[in-house]
């Protein structure tokens, strides 16, 4: 269930900023529609950032009583505060989610051994499979692979979204972890690269509007029919790269209210509207990505 297209799933709200359930009901159903292989429910994208700690877990619970077993959901449950990750990951506990997706604590810079007690304790506080989350340019701090190799150890700990854009982590991760180790791209623009050189997925931003796409990409590369992989991900080129004009999830929810999948485009401060350079930008990028309108 972890590899593949996973979606990295924006939280749509109303005008008001209050959590929107018929478009989050239509995103989910899209989502199984297009058989996307998992939804991470406040990740990054979702805007766990300016969510409190309540929402974040109605969200994710709403997602899942949506998903109504159809897709398994994967809870974003990161904090740079270990006790904080901690409770939000026994929150989740027989609750029907299927994994977490834990960030790297943000802002306060841990060392490599505070980043492996970090994960070990959360390892140690619930039976939940853990995914780790790299990306040090929105935490300040990069999860190294000789860490990752000693926190794969633990048996909860099942894999890694690598969301550094730099490929050549793939095989220093993959000579130093077992091959039931998941290793799962969270960079859109290399993601096929990223599994032509053993990954397993990608967790991603641009399934949120192209999710038949994103699923034919991996399902071919998985395969190793690269041909047909790149002949589908030449035409996203352009909208992989567009999403990130501005700071994620500003881009994705501007396209996705564009094409009719969510009513709003609503961000909560200090997110900001695309402006209409970015607008222009997305237009082209929907224009040669073919994208479907709703």
């Amino acid at each position: 269930m972890f590899t593949g297209s996973i979606v990295a799933l924006i939280t749509p709200m109303d005008e008001k900023g209050q959590i929107c359930r018929a478009s989050l009901k239509k995103l989910v159903d899209y989502h199984v529609f297009n058989n996307t292989k998992a939804i991470v429910s406040i990740g990054t994208t979702g805007e766990s950032a300016t969510l409190s700690q309540e929402e974040h877990i109605n969200i994710v619970m709403l997602t899942l009583e949506l998903a109504d077993n159809r897709i398994p959901i994967i809870a974003g449950t990161g904090a740079n505060a270990t006790t904080e990750a901690i409770s939000l990951t026994k929150r989740f506990e027989k609750s029907g989610i299927s994994a977490c997706l834990t960030v790297t604590p943000y802002y306060n810079r841990p060392t490599q051994e505070g980043l492996y007690q970090h994960f070990k304790a959360i390892s140690e506080n619930t039976d939940l499979p853990q995914i780790l989350y790299n990306v040090p340019s929105r935490t300040g701090c990069d999860l190294l692979p000789e860490t990752v190799a000693r926190l794969s150890n633990l048996s909860n700990i099942i894999g890694i979204k690598e969301a550094t854009g730099d490929l050549s982590r793939i095989n220093k991760i993959k000579e130093l972890v077992e091959n039931d180790f998941l290793l799962i791209s969270g960079d859109d623009t290399t993601a096929l690269d990223f599994i032509q050189l053993g990954g397993q997925g990608v967790i991603s931003v641009t399934a949120n509007i192209a999710a038949k796409e994103m699923v034919q990409i991996c399902s071919y590369a998985l395969k190793g029919d690269f041909v047909n992989a790149r002949s589908i991900n030449k035409r996203l080129i352009l909208l992989h790269e567009a999403l990130f004009i501005e700071p994620n999830p500003i881009p994705i929810k501007w396209l996705a209210k564009k094409i009719g999948l969510i009513k709003y485009d609503t961000l909560r401060l200090p997110m900001t509207s695309a402006s209409n350079y970015t607008q222009l930008k997305l237009e082209k990028a929907i224009q040669h990505a073919n994208i479907t309108k709703y």
